[in-house]
């Protein structure tokens, strides 16, 4: 996908996460130039064994490197490289970082969940409660709102609510060591997972989430849920039947789309119980994703029973989005 950049600077940011590695190249007013996932798994052993594997490293090496072409031919004058869960719980992360740095010039920021929580919060947000907002989607915002971000190894939570003019403001984050990834390698061993595997990975989901409440009990009826990130844009894939893998039509299609709960509910019924051979024909499920996503859904659905939530809005952006918000702030 390519469009016309605006006049001024063009800004790219790379988030390294657990399960993919992603790219975001906005132009001087904001709009999208390329955004890119690619499944890499870089987190695959890291919850058992602590490391980062030489394969899962030379994959992502080799994607980043990719990137940088990419980035480069659209002329970024500004890039920052992040990283999340996979290498901030590796013991070898600092040495796979400065793998990093050898192919993009610097050393990519280690966030923190928090931080990353709110990144991800701002990416989300930045053009919401406003003109332009896709679908209604500023309704969303105006009273107590929770922004849910399943990533591979773990799961932000940012609390929000309504500023004084009227748009979004962040109020609390919360990060959760669970995950697609981490959830899967933990409990989801059949094929299909047994019922009592996935019992055992709600139950760890909740465990983690009374955690948090006992630390912030705002936690326990956090308001409308809006998600983001891999698990939840692909279960509404899913859920519509989206084949197409152009990455236009999917954010044309799917942000600010409205997911009923029932819904998800009946797409973890699916994707749980089908094997991994029957569950790659899915329309919408990327074949690469298909051995994780019930573990992302078991997050989903944990959640959202616990909150009883009866539904969610679904956003295409994000992290990156909030990277690159950042980066036009100090150009």
């Amino acid at each position: 996908m390519t469009t016309t950049p605006a006049s001024g600077p063009v800004v790219a940011a790379v988030d390294i996460g657990t399960n993919s590695t992603n790219l975001l190249v906005v132009d001087a007013g904001g709009a999208t130039l390329e955004r890119l996932v690619t499944v890499t798994r870089l987190g695959r052993g890291v919850d058992a064994r602590g490391v980062i594997d030489d394969v899962a490293a030379t994959t992502t090496l080799r994607c980043i490197a990719g990137y940088r072409e990419v980035w480069e031919s659209f002329g970024a004058d500004r890039v920052h490289v992040v990283a999340t869960s996979g290498t901030r719980d590796a013991s070898n992360g600092s040495a796979f970082l400065d793998q990093v740095a050898s192919v993009t010039g610097s050393r990519p920021e280690v966030l923190s969940g928090e931080r990353e929580a709110a990144l991800a919060y701002r990416g989300v947000t930045a053009s919401r409660g406003g003109a332009g907002s896709p679908r209604g989607a500023d309704e969303w915002f105006r009273g107590s709102h929770l922004l849910l971000d399943i990533g591979g190894g773990s799961t932000e939570l940012v609390l929000g609510g309504a500023g004084a003019d009227g748009r979004p403001e962040l109020a609390g984050v919360h990060s959760l060591d669970v995950g697609a990834v981490r959830l899967t390698e933990r409990h989801l061993r059949g094929d299909p997972p047994r019922p009592e595997e996935l019992l055992n990975a709600i139950g760890d989901v909740h465990d983690a989430l009374e955690e948090a409440t006992l630390l912030d009990p705002r936690l326990a009826t956090p308001g409308v849920v809006v998600g983001c990130a891999g698990t939840i844009v692909t279960v509404a894939a899913v859920e519509i039947g989206l084949a197409e893998n152009d990455r236009r039509t999917l954010e044309s299609r799917l942000d600010g789309f409205r997911l009923e709960r029932s819904a998800i509910e009946d797409v973890f019924r699916t994707l749980a119980t089908e094997s991994l051979a029957d569950r790659v024909h899915n329309p919408g499920l990327p074949v690469d994703r298909a051995d994780v996503i019930v573990g992302g859904l078991c997050v989903l659905v944990a959640l959202l029973r616990r909150w009883d939530a009866p539904d969610l809005m679904v956003s295409t952006r994000g992290l990156l989005d909030g990277v690159c918000a950042e980066i036009s702030d100090r150009t």
